[in-house]
């Protein structure tokens, strides 16, 4: 098979029986297993509070649970492939059980735990290398026939934060990922999920460039995910903190859903619901 980007016109995907469709902005709620992370780490300290969690933001409006369990922030130090998935095997099926008709994301760039994941349930693989950190990572997916969030990133979490440097950052990320695309399209992989990665090996006016020019992202025919909650781009402008940073995170998203966004990557899903109907009503008028 070898469709090209401009072919791809679809925007339904199926995922273990349920279809995942973009026909109005879509929530991806964040749960973040870890102890580290740099909104959230240690939140939970029991299985209970994850699926109390879960069902909360659900029942806000949740389409899609996106479950981490090795943290991504910058300077953040890897984990072992064993001790990532020591951390998900126990919730995911708990997860899946319990919430049969919410897609399930996980948040890794191992092929082995992508692998795993799927056998248990989980719907969609968010990659925030893009296939750089695992070179099985894209064989994986043709075989999984799963949902693929394409992330960029420029070096590693350890890496990434130190001078990242572009000729133009939106260009380049969109010729990055484009060229990734194309390769998974050449193999018969179709389901594939844009991300410009914000903040990830990104400064400040790096990521209010891409969220000004989302459009080039949305161009390529792929659903497109933003991801800003909280994050640095936000507190440095306004001078808040991952803490203070709710209405920071609402207006980004908010700018985000006019320029394309398919998904919102968030903490916090009651006011990103909110933001999807304000602007969904804002189209119409």
């Amino acid at each position: 098979m070898n469709t090209k980007i401009s072919e791809i016109k679809s925007k339904d995907y199926s995922c273990h029986g349920k279809i995942l469709t973009f026909n109005t902005p879509q929530i991806m709620a964040i749960i973040n297993i870890t102890p580290d992370s740099f909104y959230d780490g240690g939140k939970y300290s029991s299985e209970s509070d994850v699926l109390n969690d879960a069902a909360e933001k659900i029942d806000l409006g949740a389409n899609m649970i996106d479950l981490g369990a090795a943290s991504s922030r910058p300077g953040a130090k890897e984990i072992s492939a064993e001790e990532e998935w020591q951390r998900l095997h126990k919730i995911l099926p708990e997860l899946r059980k319990n919430f049969p008709k919410t897609f399930i994301s996980i948040d890794t760039y191992r092929a082995g735990t992508a692998t795993k994941a799927a056998d248990l349930g989980a719907d969609i693989i968010n990659d925030i290398s893009g296939g750089d950190l695992d070179a099985e990572m894209f064989a994986t997916l043709v075989r999984l026939n799963l949902p693929y969030v394409l992330m960029h990133m420029q070096g590693t979490p350890q890496t990434m934060q130190r001078a990242p440097i572009y000729k133009d950052v939106v260009t380049d990320i969109e010729s990055e990922l484009k060229k990734k695309a194309e390769k998974l399209l050449s193999s018969g992989f179709e389901k594939i999920i844009l991300d410009p990665g914000f903040g990830f090996g990104k400064n400040t006016q790096h990521n209010f460039s891409l969220l000004k020019q989302l459009s080039a992202f949305t161009a390529l025919g792929f659903p497109v995910l933003a991801g800003m909650s909280r994050k640095r781009m936000i507190n440095e402008v306004i001078g808040t903190n991952p803490v203070s940073s709710l209405n920071g995170t609402t207006v980004v998203n908010t700018i985000a859903l006019l320029n394309g966004a398919s998904i919102l990557r968030v903490h916090d899903v009651q006011e990103a619901k909110q933001a999807i109907k304000l602007v969904e009503f804002y189209n119409q008028a």
